[in-house]
């Protein structure tokens, strides 16, 4: 974020619609914990709808992930971006995207692990998460590089995305042996670990920051979103999961597609003008998050 936005009358104030998403975000995370210790119950003591409970859980860490995606935007829009509102929304985000699904994936398949290997799995996944949100905070208030481009890294909603999506893919069809014991199981715990390392990696992630009311589209661009839209509604399950782990990959892909591909998936508003990697012996550092 520029210095200039950090002007002393702005440090504690609380601009409304801004900090009001982040609070949306924060109170579904803690909704998600809530329901993860119904679902946990229920299950224990034999009951048939605890599946039923934890999607109810992760829809709430699906639905934390859109505040934090409008909360940002809101700041950015409105010119409203301040000290109070980044560490407000990086605690926020501890909640909903670092305790909730590691409690999710804990509680419902990395139990059954042995020797305390689940809970140190959950563990480590919920410390490079914080951390990465530190290392984020400390590099906005010192000004060390950060950009509006992209972040280095794979951010931390995206990978609760990426766990809830293919959890509640998991939930609807296997199960509860598969789940705990197969191959499911498994996965899930492979999959927290290897996110975890993707949040301090230097892949680099679009922000997509340039997309606002004021992006143009090509008709056919146009097109495709509503018609990802419809199918997000009529198979949001296998859709979302597929969104999800379709952003994760694009970090592989991205160093080996050229510029102007990269601007037109990316949407870089700033397409007349040339990239600093180009012009400068030292590459431009991307934003963190």
């Amino acid at each position: 974020m520029p210095e200039s936005n950090y002007r002393p009358e702005n440090i504690s104030r609380i601009f409304l619609l801004p900090n009001l998403m982040t609070a949306g975000n924060l109170i579904f995370g803690f909704l998600a914990v809530l329901k993860i210790f119904e679902g946990t119950i229920q299950r224990s003591t034999g009951k048939d709808d605890w599946a039923h409970t934890y999607i109810i859980s992760i829809q709430c860490i699906l639905v934390a992930c859109l505040f934090d995606l409008l909360d940002g935007r809101l700041a950015r829009m409105g010119g409203r971006e301040s000290p109070f509102g980044r560490e407000f929304d990086s605690l926020a985000d501890v909640v909903s995207f670092g305790v909730a699904p590691a409690l999710l994936v804990f509680k419902i398949v990395l139990y059954h692990l042995p020797s305390q290997i689940g809970w140190l799995i959950a563990v480590f996944y919920l410390l490079c998460g914080t951390l990465r949100l530190a290392r984020f905070n400390v590099a906005a208030t010192y000004n060390l590089g950060t950009g509006s481009r992209s972040f280095t890294g794979f951010p931390i909603p995206a990978a609760a995305g990426v766990i809830s999506s293919i959890t509640l893919v998991m939930l609807q069809y296997q199960s509860e042996d598969d789940l705990s014991s197969g191959f499911g199981g498994i996965a899930l715990a492979a999959l927290m670990l290897f996110l975890s390392f993707m949040m301090f990696s230097k892949f680099e992630y679009p922000s997509f920051k340039g997309v606002n009311w004021r992006t143009q589209f090509s008709l056919p661009k146009f097109l495709a979103v509503v018609a990802i839209f419809g199918l997000n509604i009529v198979y949001y399950p296998w859709m979302l999961a597929i969104m999800f782990v379709s952003y994760l990959l694009y970090g592989f892909l991205r160093p080996f597609l050229s510029r102007a591909w990269r601007r037109e998936i990316e949407e870089d508003e700033d397409e007349g003008h040339p990239d600093p990697a180009e012009v400068a012996d030292v590459p431009p550092k991307p934003q963190d998050g």
